[in-house]
């Protein structure tokens, strides 16, 4: 998944995106223990669209924390 498409979604569809990577993720994880070869190509893809998603969401948080800081510095 390209960061500009993550970066363009809200918070709720990237909670819901993380779920879902993740979800595959332990799928195909689960059925590489169980002795398959499919999908195993795509468990680094899978591992970085799950950082990026998470970059996005500390980017927002600290964003967030900072203009509430600098909100509070205003009023003091």
């Amino acid at each position: 998944m390209e960061i500009e498409k993550i970066r363009n979604m809200s918070d709720d569809q990237l909670v819901v995106e993380e779920a879902k990577a993740a979800e595959q993720l332990f799928r195909i994880r689960f059925a590489k223990s169980l002795g398959k070869q499919e999908g195993l190509g795509k468990i680094k893809t899978l591992k970085q669209d799950i950082a990026r998603i998470k970059t996005i969401v500390r980017e927002r948080q600290m964003a967030s924390a900072r203009s509430l800081a600098t909100a509070k510095a205003e009023k003091e």
